[in-house]
């Protein structure tokens, strides 16, 4: 996979990007990627990049020119929308579509990404009509730019790339099966009194998996039970579930029932 961000400031994306994981990313040639400052492609002695917008109101707008003639630069007359299915050009943004790890999975059998980190108070609506592809936010709230979000969006979708993590390793992290990860023990079998359940030194696998698939839906249950409405489960799911909630004291009333 190649991944370019645009931004202003590229320091802020590029020490992460150099370091831990991502660095052996790199290294084992999982992922190429490029940090690429948006004012090499502004005009003029000071390489303006933003401007007012029209029709009044606070604060500055990114202007369309560098964009397009950086997208012109690394994809060609016609930006991403012309490059075929393969290609995604992401504006950050906090109007953007929820990052999920279903949207990370996606993005992650895509070969290109560029990704547009928004700043100010956004960009030309021009930009959005004639290069973007999807844009995308990491929550509901508001940053100063988009180059932490693109951070964010990069980590969780090169993770899933082939040869990044050991096998297996990203299937059981929270949310890849749609519930939460489990608890996780190592050693000392015991500390400060504290044991590790038997089950997990046992030697028994399918003992074990079906403990390890308990507990995530127990979790999942105390923490995001809104998950539990999206996830496929099994009759053994289910009556596990119903034997936890069964066995819970007084739950409380839903707000408002009398």
């Amino acid at each position: 996979m190649r991944i370019d961000v645009l931004t202003l400031f590229p320091e802020m994306v590029r020490a992460p990007l150099e370091t831990s994981m991502m660095r052996k990313a790199r290294e084992r040639g999982a992922v190429r990627l490029f940090i690429h400052n948006l004012r090499d492609w502004a005009e003029g002695k000071h390489h303006v990049t933003d401007d007012r917008p029209f029709g009044g109101g606070p604060g500055m707008v990114l202007k369309p020119e560098p964009i397009f003639r950086a997208v012109d630069d690394l994809l060609g007359p016609g930006g991403a929308r012309r490059r075929g299915p393969g290609v995604e050009f992401i504006l950050l943004a906090p109007q953007g579509r929820t990052l999920t790890q279903a949207v990370a999975a996606d993005l992650a059998r895509r070969h290109w990404l560029v990704l547009l980190c928004g700043h100010y108070e956004g960009v030309d609506e021009r930009v959005r009509q004639a290069l973007v592809t999807d844009e995308i936010s990491i929550g509901d709230y508001v940053l100063t730019g988009g180059e932490l979000a693109a951070l964010v969006l990069i980590d969780a979708v090169v993770r899933l790339l082939p040869g990044v993590l050991a096998e297996g390793a990203a299937e059981q992290d929270s949310f890849s099966s749609g519930l939460l990860e489990g608890p996780q023990y190592t050693r000392p079998r015991v500390y400060r009194g504290m044991e590790v359940p038997p089950i997990l030194l046992s030697g028994d696998h399918g003992a074990i998996a079906r403990w390890r698939r308990q507990q995530a839906l127990l979790r999942t249950l105390e923490r995001r039970p809104d998950l539990l409405e999206r996830v496929p489960l099994t009759p053994d799911d289910r009556r596990f579930l119903e034997e936890v909630r069964a066995r819970r004291p007084g739950r409380p009333r839903p707000p408002g029932d009398g």
